[in-house]
């Protein structure tokens, strides 16, 4: 293999573990980092992998989708998962850590590289030649214009609206329907509203308190777009004029249209997630749970993600970019991390890893490849690939992405047990099939930071 120096853009954590993959490789690395030369108005440091939200990492418990995302980036050599076991404080079941701490270990990790070299200030384009582009949600303009560029028109957002996603099994399908209006299809689902059940569910709305989120997070508001809770204080009826409208349908038990309906689109093949459609919200997320459960049919609901509207940059990854990430017309420029519409910390870092073992492989002469669905990053990929390109939005990890079990599973903690021992099986075996081992032993201390700066 030809060594060639590759460019990874942006020190965040899917840029990081890009970067240390490759040099695991044997590759040469340039990472680009523009803080401080360039400041971010979320950032407080110029360290590498700086967390600007919360400083957990969510569940290790690998009946956990997020546990089991851990166990395969652990395979992988994931050097975020290295640098929060070193910065680690107590939180539960969760891996949660001293965030100064852990940014500084992670610089520590890609600094004493020797294959690395780290360029501080902005770059306002993507690399010629092969590079990875892991700028993250607040990718700055200059950059952006270049993306822009390279995917064309409506291929960069920047902001997210996301609905609510649920779990076809914990659905009540006594009271839920299928049917499109007017007998079109059967392609949604529908939970019928009586009037006294929509006024109800008006006023639990008007009522339930909002995330403020950051300054840097505000996002503007189109009409196409509104918050639910925000077309619920223009009026009793507007969102059954919306969202909520109930024209066309005919709910089976009364043989007569409802008041309001709420509907739920597929959001996989398999039909084990499904959108709340039009329900994108800045509810914080136990207000959430209450007045959506208030919904007749989702009483035990499951989410598998919660609505938000905030500030983000992501590509339009099924309909601009290759399986892989890649652009069309240049597979060896690469994106990862929460561009490529990863919602998360260790998704955005999975991708990462991903992004470098797939580069490494360009430049050697192979095809990039993927795990596969029954796998947590696996399944991640498919649905980045397959999500319809009109209604794609960013997605974090759930058991809801992966391939089901052939076998029924009443259980929810058995079946979760299940979807996770087949998970790291065939993950592993995934990894022996492709020749992949992990680059960092597993003997190896966690990292730490150095111990002159632990009290900065």
């Amino acid at each position: 293999m030809k060594k060639r120096e590759v460019h990874v853009v942006g020190g965040g954590l899917a840029g990081c573990e890009a970067a240390l993959h490759l040099a695991g490789a044997g590759v040469r690395v340039t990472l680009h980092e523009m803080r401080p030369v360039k400041e971010t108005p979320a950032h407080q440091s110029d360290l590498l992998g700086e967390l600007v939200c919360t400083n957990s990492f969510k569940s290790e418990d690998p009946s956990n989708a997020h546990g089991q995302l851990k166990r395969e980036m652990r395979a992988l050599g994931s050097v975020l998962l290295r640098s929060a076991d070193g910065a680690r404080v107590p939180a539960g079941a969760a891996l949660a850590v001293d965030r100064h701490l852990f940014a500084q270990a992670m610089t520590r990790a890609v600094e004493e590289d020797p294959r690395v070299r780290i360029e501080r200030g902005e770059c306002g384009e993507i690399p010629e030649g092969p590079a990875i582009v892991a700028t993250g949600p607040l990718t700055s303009d200059a950059l952006s214009r270049s993306i822009q560029e390279e995917v064309g028109d409506e291929g960069l957002a920047f902001y997210d609206a996301i609905a609510p996603i649920v779990d076809h099994d914990s659905l009540d399908h006594d009271v839920v329907f299928a049917q499109g209006r007017y007998d079109q299809d059967a392609d949604y689902l529908n939970c019928p509203l009586t009037e006294e059940e929509y006024n109800a569910f008006i006023a639990a709305l008007r009522e339930a308190d909002v995330h403020e989120g950051h300054d840097w997070d505000a996002v503007p508001y189109f009409e196409g777009c509104l918050p639910i809770e925000v077309m619920a204080e223009r009026g009793e009826e507007t969102l059954r004029f919306g969202p909520m409208k109930p024209v066309g349908l005919t709910d089976p038990r009364t043989g007569r249209r409802p008041y309001a309906v709420v509907q739920l689109r597929r959001e996989d093949r398999a039909g084990q997630m499904w959108n709340l459609v039009g329900f994108q919200t800045r509810l914080k997320l136990g207000e959430q749970a209450q007045v959506f459960r208030m919904i007749p049919g989702l009483e035990e609901a499951e989410f598998f993600r919660w609505g938000a509207i905030h500030r983000n940059s992501y590509l339009n990854f099924p309909g601009r970019l290759t399986p892989h990430g890649g652009l069309p017309h240049r597979p060896e420029v690469i994106f990862a991390g929460q561009l490529t519409g990863v919602e998360g910390y260790t998704e955005s870092a999975a991708s990462g890893i991903l992004a470098g073992v797939n580069l490494a492989r360009i430049l050697e002469g192979r095809e990039p490849v993927l795990p596969p669905p029954t796998t947590m990053l696996g399944g991640l990929y498919r649905y980045l690939q397959e999500c319809d390109p009109k209604h794609f939005q960013p997605m974090n990890s759930n058991w809801g992405l992966v391939d089901p079990l052939k076998e029924k599973v009443r259980n929810k903690r058995g079946k979760r047990e299940l979807l996770a021992d087949r998970a790291e099986k065939e993950f592993l075996q995934w990894m022996e099939e492709m020749g992949l081992s992990s680059p960092i032993s597993e003997a190896e201390p966690p990292i730490s930071a150095p111990p002159a700066l632990s009290g900065d």
